[in-house]
């Protein structure tokens, strides 16, 4: 069985941090990750988790929700030039449409919703970038570890 890591993280540069910096919820042990690495990386000079809220409509029931992505961070490159990145942490396998089983089975029923609720969200969050010039993206165990991996 998985193990499923959660807690308070606790900045070593709360400068950095956009936000209370007392108050840093992770909720994987993928997200603590990537806020460590928001912590320590000179490259990042800002950094915040689940500040901002994008509502979007729900695939499931058709009403609007509410959406907090888990980061947004201030890179600035060797030339100086600063990005702003939206990051949503999410398994791969939750990330592309679910191959079709023979079975229709719960299992598949809820991975299908899944996606879609992810995909109603990301594009929720990628128009509310392009509108201030950010860049969206969602990272997987693959960018966090460099290969799939589990929690």
């Amino acid at each position: 069985m998985a193990k499923f890591y959660q807690g308070f993280f606790r900045p070593r540069n709360p400068q950095k941090y956009k936000g209370d910096p007392t108050n840093i919820i992770y909720r994987s042990s993928w997200e603590l990750k990537f806020y460590l690495e928001c912590d320590k990386r000179d490259d990042i000079i800002e950094w915040s988790s689940e500040e901002i809220i994008i509502p979007y409509v729900s695939p499931k029931d058709n009403k609007m929700h509410r959406y907090f992505p888990d980061a947004v961070i201030k890179v600035r490159d060797k030339d100086g030039k600063i990005t702003t990145f939206m990051i949503e942490i999410k398994p791969l396998a939750q990330t592309s449409p679910p191959v079709k089983k023979k079975r229709v089975t719960k299992g598949f029923i809820n991975e299908v919703l899944t996606y879609a609720v992810n995909e109603a969200k990301f594009l929720a969050a990628k128009k509310y970038c392009d509108e201030k010039g950010w860049n969206f993206k969602v990272m997987t165990e693959v960018e966090l570890f460099g290969k799939k991996n589990t929690q």
